[in-house]
């Protein structure tokens, strides 16, 4: 099986761990695992004492430390609030001793953390670190399943994705603007007309094939229509990131990254620095070579019922320039398309897992 390729990344120079911080905060989760020496802390570690718990592998050590590495880097000790050091610095960013002052645990503790043998932190560590590393909402997402302990679940091949009838329903519904269902690794599980019209025609495709980051990462029109096209496909791969944390054992996700590591020359750099985002709204720009500048907000919500699917909605201002390009847009496609060989009957389209 294809492993998801991990960023790379050696232990910082002149880090070593160093005595244990003092001054414990009141209430601190790390404290109440000193009842008996470290025992429940070395519970917590290893597993031991807990039925069924297991230890993150070689490559979901080396991702959780790189992630919190290269998030540690970026928070200087001015915006953390600490004093300067007259000693100067080798690494940007904090020190792991500044990181676990910061988040109320040892230096130890968060050592271990950091080299991903300290499994099964308990909630309030986690906020903790969240806290001290500034994380945002996707990346407090990405930390606690990166830390979460494997389930079954994780490790059990998805069921083929499959868009239900009201939601292809919806698309018929939203004509008047691009719309489009996403399911795992960015799979595109159904487009309506002027989706496919907008950025390429998903259905022409082989179901395989039908897939955002695959399409602006590899496919050159991509790069002609699509407008600040390394922010969105930077993003893209930050949507990617994320999903790789909840799900490490995804084999098509893991043939993806391969995929997109060969062939795209951006991917590899994006990918390393570990950004994660969960997209939620924000603007797009597309450059159409029939009706010019298009120019949209984009809504992206989760269907009830399926956690793993999102809705797109390119939404437009009434009477706008590009309202009044969708309406040609719509009106031209309406006498040009016509059903290919891959498109398949509403409420039957999906994309297999294996």
């Amino acid at each position: 099986m294809n492993r998801i390729k991990r960023g790379g990344g050696s232990p910082e120079a002149g880090e070593a761990g160093g005595p244990e911080t003092g001054g414990r905060k009141a209430g601190d989760p790390e404290a109440g695992d000193r009842k008996t020496g470290d025992q429940r802390v070395e519970n917590r570690e290893t597993g031991t004492g807990r039925p069924g718990s297991e230890g993150p592998g070689p490559d979901r050590s080396r991702e959780i430390a790189d992630f919190l590495r290269s998030r540690r880097a970026r928070v200087t000790p001015g915006q953390a609030g600490l004093p300067s050091d007259p000693r100067g610095r080798r690494v940007p960013g904090l020190r792991r001793e500044e990181a676990a002052r910061l988040a109320g645990v040892s230096t130890e503790y968060y050592t271990r953390l950091e080299q991903g043998r300290a499994t099964n932190p308990s909630p309030e560590v986690v906020e903790a670190l969240c806290e001290a590393l500034r994380l945002d909402a996707s990346e407090r997402e990405h930390l606690t399943d990166l830390l979460a302990r494997p389930t079954a679940a994780r490790r059990t091949p998805a069921r083929p994705q499959r868009v239900r009838p009201g939601l292809h329903l919806m698309l018929r519904t939203l004509e008047h603007v691009p719309a489009f269902v996403l399911g795992r690794r960015t799979d595109v599980l159904a487009a309506n007309r002027l989706a496919r019209a907008v950025l390429t025609d998903f259905d022409a495709l082989p179901v395989r094939q039908r897939n955002l980051a695959r399409y602006y990462l590899l496919d050159p029109v991509a790069r002609e229509r699509t407008g600040d096209w390394e922010r969105i496909a930077a993003e893209t791969v930050a949507t990617l990131r994320l999903e790789a944390g909840r799900y490490p054992h995804d084999r098509q996700l893991a043939d993806l990254v391969g995929e997109l590591t060969l062939h795209s020359p951006e991917f590899t750099a994006w990918w390393n620095d570990h950004r994660v985002l969960r997209r939620t709204h924000g603007a797009k720009h597309y450059r159409h070579p029939l009706v010019g500048n298009l120019y949209f907000s984009y809504e992206s919500l989760q269907p009830p019922g399926d956690g793993d699917q999102t809705l797109c909605v390119y939404n437009v201002e009434p009477g706008s320039p590009t309202h009044q390009s969708l309406q040609l847009l719509s009106s031209w496609t309406a006498t040009q398309e016509q059903p290919t060989p891959h498109q398949s009957a509403p409420g039957g389209r999906g994309v297999p897992d294996s």
